[in-house]
């Protein structure tokens, strides 16, 4: 059986060493959520991978909403929920700029949960295990 992986890629600000409160927040809901879901996945053969990357204070500026954005196997964590994103005024950190909220079933979040990430993730991980249709199935002659 091959391995298949949810790699989950999160930016935030950093400046100086610092970043907001709302990304600070959410790293340790990330951390939560990876956490659970590795002992959640691991008997399917699926592996988790946390990368955390770093954006600049210039790169912010020219896009705040880049920060505090979580990727799940390449595609926004807002695409496998139906959600939106917006932004809210946020800290010294991020100066004038407006930080990125996420939008859930009517709730506004500055903080990610870790229950959003989990959920979003046991989605993007039974794609991974969806099997493709044949070129039959596809033209409704199915013989398989």
């Amino acid at each position: 059986m091959t391995k298949r992986k949810l790699r989950i890629k999160w930016q935030r600000l950093v400046s100086n060493n610092e970043t907001c409160p709302r990304c600070g927040s959410t790293e340790k809901e990330i951390e939560e959520a990876v956490s659970t879901l590795k002992k959640s996945l691991k008997p399917l053969g699926a592996d988790v991978v946390l990368e955390k990357e770093e954006i600049s204070l210039a790169r912010f500026k020219k896009n705040p909403l880049e920060s505090n954005r979580i990727w799940l196997n390449n595609r926004p964590l807002e695409k496998y929920l139906d959600a939106s994103v917006d932004q809210s005024p946020c800290c010294d950190v991020c100066g004038p700029s407006e930080c990125r909220t996420l939008e859930v079933d009517g709730v506004t979040y500055e903080t990610i949960p870790a229950e959003i990430i989990i959920k979003a993730g046991l989605i993007a991980v039974s794609k991974l295990y969806q099997k493709k249709k044949s070129s039959c199935c596809e033209n409704n002659n199915c013989t398989c």
